[in-house]
């Protein structure tokens, strides 16, 4: 059995009230996770091409304001 396997396991066996509370840590490090990558790609200019669409949305002057 794999470690998966076995947390998963022994996940099915908690009572409400600690599954709910581990699945909002859970939650809660994956949104962290999520954060760190979003981070990272933004630092190595993954995102740079929706600054330039947007300049060039303003300069055509089709830029809508949200």
């Amino acid at each position: 059995m794999s470690k998966i396997d076995d947390l998963k396991a022994e996940v099915e066996k908690l009572p409400s009230e600690e599954f709910s509370e581990f699945f909002r840590w859970l939650a809660e490090k994956d949104w962290e996770r999520w954060d760190r990558e979003i981070e990272a790609d933004s630092d190595a200019g993954k995102f740079d091409f929706l600054l330039r669409e947007a300049r060039e949305s303003k300069l055509k002057g089709t830029l809508k304001a949200l």
